[in-house]
């Protein structure tokens, strides 16, 4: 589905099948990134679509986003992010900032993780 992902890669099926049931959408039509690092802001969009496609709970929780940084949150992302922040599955990174174009590190992506996968 995307010109640069490598079919034959450990990861390759996973990104079809995200991609056929409208969970990956990539960073453009054609393109996956799958060197790229992910940003906050991804990962809560992968992870809002995935509940929305198991049939979850996930509703805009737009109230719960009362971070100084909230304007910088791509409009992709923004019902995502206010789910993840508002069900406690991210946090803010200070008591004012989302920060939802950081780069996620492997303990924020692993912490987000096990609470998403101990709420559901």
């Amino acid at each position: 589905p995307f010109a640069d992902v490598d079919l034959g890669a450990y990861y390759g099926n996973a990104v079809i099948w995200g991609k056929q049931n409208g969970i990956i959408l990539g960073v453009d039509e054609n393109n996956f990134a799958p060197d790229r690092i992910i940003t906050r802001e991804q990962v809560a969009a992968i992870l809002f679509r995935y509940a929305i496609y198991k049939g979850m709970d996930a509703v805009d929780l737009s109230e719960n986003l009362g971070f100084k940084d909230a304007d910088e949150i791509s409009e992709y992302a923004i019902s995502a992010m206010n789910w993840a922040v508002g069900t406690g599955l991210m946090n803010g990174k200070s008591a004012t900032t989302v920060n939802p174009k950081d780069n996620a590190t492997r303990a924020e992506a692993a912490a987000i993780l096990e609470r998403f996968i101990k709420a559901n």
